[in-house]
C-alpha cells in the first residue's frame, strides 16, 4: 500500500479565525507573483493556506497555482520554521508558471525570510 502523499488537515490552515488572525499579525513578504504571510502558530509544526486571487485567470488556473503552492511546502515543509503558518497567496501571472519556476520564487522568499530573526524573537 501506497504511503499518502498529500497534507494532511492538520497541514492545513483552515479555519475563518486562523486566516483573519494571519491577516491581522503576520509578516507580509512580496514576490512579483506571491504574496506571503507569516505567522507564529502553537501547534509545534508548519502550516499551510494556499491561495489564488480572483485576478489569476480563471478556475482552472487558480486550482493550479493552490496545487502547485501546496506542493511547494509538501516537498519544503521540513525546511520551512516549526510552528509557523503560511498563507501564500498567488497574484496574477502565477498562472503561467511552471513548478520549478514556483519553487524558484517561493524558495527565494523563504530563505530572505530564514534570515529575519523578527518572527521568532528568543524568549518567546
Amino acid at each position: 500500500m501506497r504511503k499518502r502523499e498529500g497534507l494532511s488537515k492538520e497541514e492545513r490552515i483552515r479555519l475563518k479565525r486562523d486566516f483573519e488572525a494571519i491577516y491581522q499579525e503576520g509578516k507580509r513578504l512580496h514576490t512579483p507573483l506571491f504574496t506571503i504571510f507569516l505567522r507564529r502558530n502553537s501547534v509545534g509544526f508548519p502550516r499551510i493556506a494556499a491561495v489564488a486571487g480572483k485576478k489569476v485567470g480563471g478556475a482552472v488556473a487558480r486550482n493550479r497555482v493552490k496545487r502547485l503552492i501546496r506542493e511547494f511546502f509538501r516537498r519544503h515543509k521540513d525546511r520551512l520554521r516549526p510552528s509557523t503558518d503560511y498563507l501564500i497567496i498567488g497574484k496574477k501571472g502565477a498562472e503561467e508558471l511552471k513548478y520549478q519556476e514556483v519553487v524558484r520564487e517561493l524558495h527565494f522568499l523563504l530563505q530572505g525570510e530564514r534570515k529575519d530573526e523578527e518572527l521568532h524573537q528568543p524568549g518567546e
